[in-house]
């Protein structure tokens, strides 16, 4: 069964609290989907995947550009798994695909944000009825992930 999971950002901005994210799961050899809403955040991500950190950067792509099935992580617009990913990130509110075609679905919302904050409680209420195993983790006050429930 899919893994779902719930990170709820309340220190930190999606930009920073994202790439970690990205890495650790690369480093596992997991192949990663990244689901926007919207194309200017999706490029907004892109450019900064490129510089967040000066010593090294995350291989990843979009899939406006070629080649999106040879990516490690792929941003997308779309439900598709183009890059035949076993984890995907939900962020931003976009509306996710059928959990059941991934390893780990991760939905990634900030919590002060409304309209994501909602669609987050949905989410977690629809998945639960279909009986998914879930797990909600908040950031603390130094901005780590703490499990909750």
């Amino acid at each position: 069964m899919t893994e779902v999971l719930f990170y709820h950002l309340t220190e930190s901005k999606l930009q920073d609290a994202l790439p970690p994210l990205l890495d650790k799961s690369v480093e596992r050899g997991w192949r990663v989907a990244v689901q926007l809403k919207e194309k200017a955040r999706r490029d907004e991500i892109d450019a900064h995947l490129w510089t967040f950190r000066e010593d090294s950067f995350l291989p990843h792509g979009t899939d406006e550009g070629g080649n999106a099935d040879n990516q490690p992580v792929l941003l997308t617009l779309s439900g598709e798994n183009a890059n035949a990913a076993t984890v995907r990130f939900i962020v931003d509110g976009a509306e996710p695909p059928a959990v059941d075609a991934y390893q780990r679905i991760v939905f990634m919302f900030d919590g002060y944000d409304q309209e994501q904050l909602e669609g987050a409680r949905v989410q977690w209420k629809k998945l639960k009825g279909e009986g998914h195993s879930l797990t909600y983790w908040q950031q603390t006050p130094e901005g780590r992930w703490e499990k909750k429930a």
